[in-house]
């Protein structure tokens, strides 16, 4: 690689170059450098048609050296002539030294992919430059913002008062256009940390808050912003336990329902078992009156036709547990029908002549035992009538 001594009034700047912004102070420095001990790094140039030439990179050493007033400077003479590779090439070389900013890198980038000259894939500048993809894409994405926040913005990651970096930027990206610009001079003005913006941005992009609201919560210093959204956080958080709170009592009280219903039904099937035992205690004197009564035909009639009437009953009382399952409202009426029943069944038909029935007055007076349960047998019989007739009256009030 050959390096030749150019005169400094042959060379031109490239105004088309991706880097532009050259801080002041590190300009002076570079100058005190180059005087001390002379330049290190020759520049890079291209020749132009006119016999001129045109500098691919090192605009910062050219200046340097023109303020010193050097009559020349060492230069590589590129022989390359593609727009392309040239522009990829300041690019790779700027992106290595000090000072290329954020903003400048974005704009590299979109003029690479946008413009018609070059029209490069996000894709083939990734492989070309060795950056990742979402590298570039989040320098671009600083383009949202307007000309006063892109002054502003400093490469390296310091906060300090009236800059920006990309990191305090890039949470700001998505924020609504009417408020990002001024969210940004915020943050430069109070050198808010990059928590801090991430925090203000998730406020602006709440959709619970109007844009009324928001608007006027531009009228807030950084601090001030920070203060409302710890508010906001504490009154939401505030909202969610409440809401928790009275969904948890909503269930305990579905639960105890749940409950109330299942022991109703549980009291309700065991009052109707208790109502089916009473019943069969009842009939049980009447069937042993049967036993001992003499038969006659009509009571043998009686009797046969009481086998099938028992066994229904027998079957109504096997289907009562399910009855009462599918309807607590109906298992009153349903155990009091199978009760009748049960009963009717086990009753005799007695009979009607006067001998025979001084014959069975004979048979209880015989015994003794059978004399209690006949009056027992009585007394019962008598109360289940009263309740009937009083439910029968009931029944034809309503």
């Amino acid at each position: 690689m050959d390096i030749e001594h150019i005169g400094m009034h042959l060379i031109d700047e490239d105004t088309d170059q991706p880097r532009y912004q050259f801080d002041e102070e590190a300009l002076e420095e570079l100058m005190k450098s180059i005087e001390e001990i002379g330049l290190l790094s020759p520049i890079k140039v291209r020749k132009t048609p006119d016999g001129r030439y045109k500098i691919i990179y090192g605009n910062r050493r050219y200046k340097a050296s023109l303020m010193l007033n050097k009559p020349t400077i060492p230069c590589i003479v590129s022989t390359v002539t593609d727009e392309m590779e040239i522009y990829l090439e300041q690019i790779a070389e700027n992106l290595t030294r000090q000072g290329f900013s954020p903003i400048e890198e974005a704009e590299a980038f979109h003029k690479l992919m946008h413009e018609s000259k070059f029209n490069s894939s996000l894709k083939f500048l990734s492989s070309k430059l060795g950056k990742p993809e979402s590298y570039i894409k989040n320098k671009c994405e600083l383009l949202k913002f307007g000309s006063a926040v892109k002054k502003m913005i400093v490469s390296g990651t310091e906060i300090r008062k009236d800059k920006l970096t990309e990191d305090q930027l890039l949470p700001l990206k998505d924020v609504a256009v009417e408020f990002r610009d001024a969210l940004a001079l915020t943050a430069a003005r109070d050198a808010l940390s990059v928590p801090d913006v991430k925090k203000i941005a998730k406020m602006f992009k709440d959709k619970d808050i109007s844009d009324s609201m928001k608007g006027k919560l531009l009228f807030k210093s950084g601090p001030e912003l920070i203060e409302t959204w710890s508010v906001m956080q504490s009154n939401r958080a505030e909202r969610a336990k409440a809401a928790a709170e009275k969904a948890e009592k909503a269930l305990a009280a579905q639960e105890r329902e749940e409950a109330a219903r299942a022991e109703a039904a549980r009291a309700a099937e065991e009052s109707t078992r208790a109502e089916t035992a009473r019943v069969e205690a009842v009939a049980a004197p009447a069937e042993r009156a049967a036993s001992v009564a003499a038969p006659s035909p009509a009571g043998e009639g009686a009797l046969g036709a009481a086998a099938p009437a028992e066994a229904a009953g027998r079957d109504a009382a096997a289907a009562q547990p399910a009855a009462a399952g599918a309807s607590a409202a109906a298992e009153p009426a349903a155990a009091l029908a199978g009760a009748l029943q049960r009963l009717l069944s086990a009753l005799p038909a007695l009979p009607a002549g006067e001998a025979q029935l001084a014959g069975m007055a004979r048979a209880v007076q015989a015994d003794a035992a059978f004399a209690r349960d006949l009056h027992v047998l009585v007394q019962q019989l008598e109360q289940q009538l009263d309740a009937l007739k009083k439910v029968q009256a009931l029944a034809a009030a309503q």
